[in-house]
């Protein structure tokens, strides 16, 4: 049995991202939104696992991010940026955790 291997890549504003480097993921800065659709599908082409998108970025394609909630791979998940967060990732665990127990636990 052949185990799959998938990479890790973090998506966003260069600033925010940067530190994921250090630790081994791979990093694609993005100036601007248009494209980010097209980014996320070669990525998951890719081989990419898991995909950090910062919130900033996110808030811009719910439609692209409504494609990939009902994947098993990539699992895209939303992060605060170095100014904050805006609460998108927060609320995307607490809809999964709800839709998943039935109920909101968190």
């Amino acid at each position: 049995m052949t185990t799959k291997s998938y990479k890790i890549a973090v998506v966003g504003n260069h600033d925010a991202i940067l530190p994921f480097q250090m630790i081994g993921f791979d990093i694609y800065p993005v100036r601007q939104v248009e494209g980010l659709g097209r980014l996320l599908a070669q990525l998951a082409k890719d081989n990419y696992g898991i995909i950090y998108l910062t919130e900033d970025y996110a808030q811009e394609i719910p439609e692209v991010l409504a494609h990939y909630q009902g994947l098993v791979t990539p699992a895209v998940i939303l992060i605060p940026t170095h100014k904050g967060s805006l609460g998108i990732g927060k609320q995307q665990i607490q809809d999964n955790v709800e839709k998943a127990v039935g109920q909101n636990i968190l």
